[in-house]
């Protein structure tokens, strides 16, 4: 089934999938084997001045709270040393159930545009992930590495397709006016910047890439990206359209997305 909506999915967003999400759209923009089939995408438009490489960013989180389990208590029996008499262990107090913070490893995946011949990072594509704009430890990661590359001459795509939690820094734009948006920061116009906006009704605007002032600059269509992976991953098969979205919409909205699903 396509994906049922003309622009971003709501309910890609749901915990389970977007991880999946994340890392496709990121494998979508740059891997070679998938751009024969995207063969208007990235990097068949900057080889082989450019190359485009997946890289990591680890942490680790304790933001969010899982259930260890709490083995059942047992009241057992033991003979003694001389198996003589038999002893019943006292029986313990009824423990309450609780939560401990777990540390888990983060692995977050984004995009460099290097030079193929002096490996200089000339861009960095990042795609936001709920830790980035909800964690601690993942929003202090993220806003360092960010305020890292908006101080030096790296070129930075920030896209933000998550509805929920705390949007980047960003000023001369109202985040309450907008659902979603692209960040095109060229190095050479700081502070200046171009800011793609678009809501749940409308389609993912196409953006360019920057490189190098002065130079061509690719352009990525990231709803056909995003469409793409969504059939070739069936998440209609993992997704229950029938529940209710896990963000909020407005009224408005909510009216809307029902419309659409009536549809399929």
């Amino acid at each position: 089934m396509d994906n049922p909506f003309p622009g971003m999915n709501p309910y890609l967003e749901q915990p389970e999938l977007w991880h999946q999400v994340h890392n496709r759209l990121i494998v979508a923009m740059s891997d070679d084997k998938l751009l024969r089939i995207y063969a208007d995408d990235l990097t068949p438009q900057i080889v082989p001045k450019y190359r485009v490489s997946i890289e990591e960013r680890v942490y680790t989180s304790v933001d969010d709270i899982l259930l260890v389990g709490i083995a059942d208590i047992a009241v057992a029996k033991r003979n003694t040393t001389d198996n003589s008499t038999t002893l019943t262990a006292a029986k313990l107090a009824e423990p309450s159930k609780v939560k401990v913070p777990v540390p888990e490893q983060i692995t977050e995946r984004f995009l460099e545009v290097r030079a193929t011949p002096t490996k200089e990072v000339v861009a960095v594509i990042e795609i936001l992930s709920p830790k980035n704009k909800r964690s601690k430890e993942g929003r202090a990661a993220y806003e360092s590495k960010r305020q890292k590359i908006l101080a030096s001459a790296t070129n930075l795509v920030e896209i933000d397709l998550l509805r929920q939690g705390q949007p980047m820094p960003i000023f001369g734009a109202s985040t309450t006016d907008y659902s979603y948006s692209i960040l095109v920061s060229r190095s050479h116009n700081r502070p200046d910047a171009d800011l793609y906006t678009f809501d749940l009704k409308n389609p993912i605007p196409v953006f360019p890439v920057p490189l190098r002032e002065g130079e061509p600059e690719p352009i990525v269509e990231l709803q056909r990206l995003l469409n793409e992976v969504y059939e070739r991953a069936r998440f209609d098969l993992a997704i229950d359209y029938s529940q209710p979205l896990k963000i909020v919409p407005s009224p408005e909205e909510e009216a809307w997305v029902r419309e659409v699903l009536q549809r399929i």
